[in-house]
């Protein structure tokens, strides 16, 4: 039978579409792209906020369509199918089994019991269960980058996300298993790992007693063919000087941090539910920027929480505005029931989040104008990622940028550069995002 995998939301949810083809492969399924080739379509969804869901609530029902033709089993999985399984069947008949967050593993066991003609199956295990596949993922990035999910679930519990209900308490994977895992993908010529999962900084915590990211990103650094570490998803609160030290010491590490604030001002992160404040947060970038020199941070903020007034979100700018982090992405307030932020008074208007939000996108672009000006003459390894023949030029990334979030390099070659190749270019020209440079011998 041919299936055709759709993963939507984050790159966490992409490693479990990965897991899934590779235990459907070796359980003698063909895995097709073509939805008109599809006997079965597994669906991993994601329901963070309301536009993902809306987002998986639309592919599943353009899916849908598809029964008209070949298609016999429409399969949901992940986070939405977790977050309302007791009323799939009832608001979308089309789908045929549901598999949770913790049960993706699962996969060949509910399509068995689909094809035994059994109707409405689902799969939900305990949350407190870590799902295990032995099967070598099927690595879809299509590049020389792949996502290693160090662990699942989270126990932050901010006030406005659902992730612990839904994927439940931070569950770490065992150091053996992330190794191996990563020789795989070296050996399917992955040169770029990156390190994911709803908060990296806690790794170890949960089956070594101690925060021990340091330790396998040191294990992961002896691996052959894998040049460059990139980590994603650390909490500031958790960010010790052990970690900073390794970002010092460590040559394959990438000197690039996603550390996730949200806020900068005291009140609103107090709101949020989150471990920190500002003295804190600026006492852990200065540290980073005094130990490591050329890092660059990245981090994400969410304008209009509620109760976030016009001087909350003016300190915020003037935040930026001192502290001049190097990537920064904005989301406004998603009001997701079920969290204590969406019963909270004082809900801003969906018009002033969007105005805030395009403000600091404004203020945030100049600053990552003035920071790239500074690259200019400077050389800098890029990684190849493909070739532009409409413009006649390689595209690339520095250390400095993550893939499908962050900018890119325009390479300029009179000779023909390879994927996946690492390569010295001189940057001459920079814009807010993107750079422009030629390789260097």
């Amino acid at each position: 039978m041919n299936i055709l995998m759709v993963s939507l939301g984050c790159d966490k949810n992409l490693c479990d579409s990965e897991a899934m083809l590779g235990l459907l492969r070796d359980n003698n399924f063909n895995i097709t792209n073509d939805e008109s080739e599809a006997d079965i379509v597994v669906v991993n969804t994601c329901s963070f906020i309301h536009d993902a869901m809306e987002e998986s609530i639309n592919t599943i029902l353009e899916m849908a369509e598809l029964k008209q033709n070949r298609l016999k089993y429409l399969i949901m999985a992940g986070c939405l199918a977790e977050r309302f399984k007791d009323e799939i069947f009832d608001e979308i008949p089309e789908v045929d089994a549901c598999i949770g967050t913790s049960s993706f593993d699962r996969i060949v066991q509910v399509i068995n019991e689909l094809k035994a003609d059994n109707t409405n199956v689902t799969c939900f295990d305990s949350l407190e269960r870590l799902a295990t596949v032995d099967s070598n993922r099927v690595i879809t990035s299509g590049t020389f980058m792949g996502y290693l999910k160090i662990a699942e679930g989270c126990n932050k519990f901010c006030t406005y996300c659902v992730i612990p209900h839904i994927r439940g308490k931070f569950r770490s994977v065992p150091m053996e298993k992330l190794v191996k895992e990563a020789e795989y993908m070296a050996s399917q010529g992955i040169k770029e790992l990156i390190l994911v999962a709803q908060e990296t900084t806690c790794y170890g915590i949960d089956i070594y007693g101690k925060k021990s990211l340091p330790i396998l990103v040191n294990e992961l650094a002896k691996i052959e063919g894998i040049e460059w570490i990139r980590l994603m998803y650390c909490y500031p609160e958790e960010i010790d000087d052990e970690l900073i030290n390794l970002y010092a010491s460590c040559d394959k590490l990438c000197k690039y941090i996603d550390m996730p604030l949200q806020h900068s001002e005291d009140n609103i992160l107090h709101r949020m539910g989150r471990k920190t404040d500002k003295k804190s947060i600026k006492t852990v970038i200065n540290k980073l920027r005094e130990k490591v020199p050329n890092i660059a941070i990245r981090t994400s903020l969410i304008t209009g929480f509620p109760g976030e007034t016009v001087e909350e979100h003016e300190r915020l700018l003037n935040f930026l505005d001192e502290m001049e982090l190097d990537r920064v992405g904005v989301f406004t307030y998603s009001k997701e029931d079920g969290t204590p932020a969406a019963d909270y008074p004082d809900q801003v208007s969906s018009e002033l989040a969007n105005q805030w939000r395009d403000e600091i996108m404004e203020l945030q672009q100049e600053i990552s104008y003035d920071k790239n000006e500074t690259l200019i003459g400077s050389t800098l390894q890029v990684i190849v990622e493909g070739y532009s023949p409409d413009d006649d030029v390689y595209v690339g990334r520095t250390y400095r940028d993550a893939p499908n979030v962050d900018g890119l390099v325009f390479i300029n070659c009179d000779y023909e550069l390879i994927s996946g190749t690492i390569v010295n270019v001189k940057i001459y020209e920079a814009g807010p995002y993107d750079l422009i440079g030629g390789v260097v011998n």
